[in-house]
């Protein structure tokens, strides 16, 4: 039996994951967990990116303890976020992308390039933590002196492993600075807007092996395998493990709510840069996909509203509720407000009376966004689609789920696998 190890970290929590192939299907078997989460420090938001390599160390020890032959291992994470180095040297803090350093900087990005000219160049949608506006910052704030390196969160850790640094395509589609015609780094942009262009090198693609264990890594796990890129972008893997029939839209549903479909090729038109859809790396396909908002909203009102309740309790609570009034999920007033209950308040003028009725309201916003993102993908791609594959930790949602398929129209097919894992995992196993 081969087995293969896969890293998979969220804004919350990271997971180590074993899998391997029996009767033709991956088996996995989670084998370590740790907690991820922000940090404010000197007002800023941060990753602790030295408590991270540790529980990302520990957990390979782990899985080596219980599978003492592994052939490889790999990462994906979320995207947009990145440790610059000068040589080996960190450059720190590592700032979260939900920290707002970047609201200064964005109308200075856009008067050197427009939106238009970048979203003609990249078809990446607009984001305000986009990778682009974040290095903006950095670059005003003499951040960029000396520095050698960017490498992305899963590239800095791959390298940590490694030794070795490399750039992956998937993760690099996040940035905002990918060529949508050439898929490498667009270094007119990188030259329009001053950085320094030893930090864009040339991409790798997923499947690429970037070699073994570093021997002092090697003896701290007590075992060795290679280390390979899978799609280090977290919604590439998670598009590459969803077991598809033909062509159809999908929703990777945790955090964020990340909607789109697979298309032969980046889609850059001004209907696309309108309704802000984004055009991402996958495995030998573009992404045509949307970051909209997901269980963000939920999360949070939970963590104000009743932090004792179980998951199910809280749909129980929102399925009593009759409650009609929606929010527009995907307003600026949610991306991260001190209190989710008072940005519901301030839209809802006192038509939310229960706690149920803050879920209800939540759950059918979100229903309501995938409709209307799914509209205007449909209107883009000219194609109309009769299913809507879910996955991700929003699949368990039954309540959602038919909130969704009653909004849609569409045959909601979900699936609570661990599709970020199991794609991490494919592409590993065709190395």
């Amino acid at each position: 039996m081969r087995y293969y190890l896969a890293i998979d970290i969220g804004a919350s929590s990271g997971r180590h994951i074993v899998g391997w192939m029996e009767n033709g299907e991956i088996q996995t078997d989670e084998v370590y967990r740790f907690p991820n989460g922000v940090k404010a420090e000197g007002g800023h938001l941060i990753w602790d990116i030295a408590a991270l390599y540790d529980s990302v160390v520990e957990g390979i020890r782990q899985a080596f303890l219980k599978y003492p032959a592994i052939e490889s291992l790999s990462m994906d994470t979320w995207g947009v976020d990145y440790v610059l180095l000068k040589g080996d040297e960190e450059v720190l803090p590592v700032y979260a992308y939900r920290d707002s350093r970047t609201e200064a900087v964005i109308p200075q990005v856009h008067e050197k390039v427009p939106f238009a000219q970048l979203y003609s160049h990249t078809g990446c949608q607009f984001q305000p933590f986009n990778t682009i506006y974040q290095l903006y910052d950095d670059l005003s704030n003499g951040r960029l002196e000396g520095v050698t390196d960017m490498l992305m969160i899963p590239e800095y850790f791959l390298w940590k492993l490694s030794g070795v640094k490399a750039r992956e395509y998937t993760n690099a589609t996040t940035m905002g600075m990918v060529s949508a015609e050439t898929g490498e780094l667009d270094l007119e942009l990188v030259d329009a807007l001053g950085y320094p262009r030893q930090l864009f090198p040339k991409l790798s693609q997923p499947g690429t092996v970037l070699g073994e264990l570093r021997k002092e890594i090697a003896d701290k796990v007590g075992g060795n395998c290679k280390v390979v890129l899978c799609a280090t972008h977290d919604t590439g893997s998670a598009v590459e493990g969803i077991p598809m029939e033909g062509d159809a839209p999908y929703i990777s549903s945790g955090t964020w709510s990340l909607l789109g479909v697979k298309t032969p090729k980046p889609i850059t038109d001004s209907g696309s840069q309108k309704a802000n859809y984004s055009n991402e790396g996958g495995v030998g396909y573009n992404r045509y996909q949307k970051n909209i908002m997901g269980m963000w909203l939920i999360n949070e009102l939970k963590r104000e509203l009743c932090p004792e309740v179980s998951f199910p309790e809280v749909v129980k609570m929102a399925t009593e509720s009759d409650c009609d009034f929606l929010i527009d999920a995907n307003a600026p007033d949610y991306l991260s407000p001190e209190s989710m209950k008072a940005a519901f308040d301030r839209a809802a003028q006192g038509k939310l009376k229960t706690t149920g009725d803050y879920f209800r309201c939540a759950y059918r916003s979100l229903a309501i966004s995938y409709r209307d993102a799914l509209q205007e993908l449909e209107s883009n791609t000219g194609k109309r689609y009769d299913r809507l594959y879910i996955v991700g930790g929003g699949a368990k949602n039954s309540f959602l789920n038919g909130l969704t398929e009653e909004a849609t129209g569409k045959k909601i097919i979900a699936l609570p696998i661990e599709a970020t894992a199991l794609g991490n995992l494919k592409i590993q196993m065709e190395v």
